[in-house]
């Protein structure tokens, strides 16, 4: 405890000595950035736009292009160098480990790695070699203290709340304690039910050093979600999602997720959970994404503006922290929001 209360002293007198809103810590000046606020990778509704806003705010954005062939990956790197200068970085999925998509990353240079799902195995040292941070998920202590013995250069632990993907079955508030005292001094960064200043004052309080905050971001107006999904995430409570084992898992199988519960998840539920093969409206095509890729039900897919056909029975992928999110507001009024928010908090 007393090293959790060291940690929010020197916060508190950085705060109270620069009368700013930056909010610098270990994290940040370790990677550059303003504020301890990190943009999760949210694919197809994490557009370069919303990467390189969350960036110019002070923050760090990460681009979820782990889907993209390597010629786009260039092309989305470049464009968020485009709009801005500020350090960001690249989330990349082990499940689904491509050499030529770490190459691109390392030709263009990109500040920071972020590995997630699965054993790195060469990426952390591939990465490092050439000048990049690494960022490495971790449901558990125990995969955070290999993670760190691996050379991360931070540990994002992810708990049970999260939206999207969720390796874990630990909540936030006994993760984060249990990791921070594990790695020592690599900076932690807290993910799950995070979306606003108060769970920003509490993630720096359990020890981290940052916040990993994905829902609240999906209603940043640089970001492409499905007015459909918008309206069901805008009027959403803290009750509203759920987390399942194997529900959306056509061409991502063996990946637990948390998602708004719908008329997908209620029929699977009423008939008993079955697994695939016999779920209830299996072969159904819901949705037509603009290049002609066809979504049909229970695929672990992305409801993004531009898809037709039925929105509703997608996934919409939410954390825990969704009843905070109430409003659209731009990238940069979010990240300021949560900081003077927080800031209040700590300076109590």
């Amino acid at each position: 405890m007393r090293r959790y209360g060291k940690i929010l002293a020197r916060f508190l007198a950085k705060a109270s000595l620069t009368g700013e809103l930056n909010m610098t810590n270990a994290f940040c000046s370790k990677f550059g950035i303003r504020q301890p606020i990190v943009l999760a990778p949210m694919g197809r509704v994490g557009p370069p736009e919303l990467v390189a806003a969350v960036s110019n705010a002070g923050g760090l954005g990460l681009a979820p292009l782990w889907t993209d062939a390597p010629d786009k990956m260039r092309a989305e790197i470049r464009r968020i160098k485009e709009l801005t200068d500020k350090p960001f970085g690249v989330n990349l999925n082990m499940d689904f480990r491509n050499e030529a998509q770490l190459d691109v990353c390392l030709e263009e240079g990109v500040d920071v790695i972020s590995i997630f799902w699965g054993e790195p195995g060469n990426f952390v040292e591939r990465a490092k070699s050439h000048g990049a941070k690494v960022i490495i998920t971790a449901s558990t202590s125990a995969v955070a203290k290999e993670a760190v013995a691996l050379g991360a250069d931070a540990i994002c632990a992810q708990g049970w709340e999260a939206g999207g993907h969720v390796e874990g079955k630990v909540s936030t508030m006994a993760l984060v304690p249990a990791v921070a005292d594990t790695v020592g001094d690599v900076p932690v960064i807290a993910a799950g039910g995070i979306a606003d200043g108060r769970g920003l004052a509490a993630a720096l309080a359990l020890g981290a050093s940052a916040a990993w905050i994905g829902t609240r971001f999906l209603a940043a107006k640089e970001a492409p979600t499905h007015p459909v999904y918008m309206e069901r995430l805008l009027a959403a409570s803290e009750d509203d999602t759920s987390h399942y084992d194997d529900l959306y898992d056509l061409v991502w199988p063996n990946a637990p997720h948390r998602a708004l519960k719908n008329s997908t998840s209620e029929m699977w539920d009423a008939a008993g959970r079955p697994p695939l093969g016999q779920r209830p409206g299996e072969g159904d095509i819901l949705a037509l994404r603009p290049d002609g890729v066809e979504i049909p039900r229970y695929a672990s897919a992305v409801a993004f503006a531009g898809l037709e056909g039925e929105i509703e029975p997608l996934p919409m992928w939410s954390g825990q922290g969704v009843g905070l999110v109430t409003k659209i507001q731009t990238a940069e009024e979010i990240v300021r929001e949560i900081v003077e928010q927080a800031k209040t908090i700590i300076n109590f």
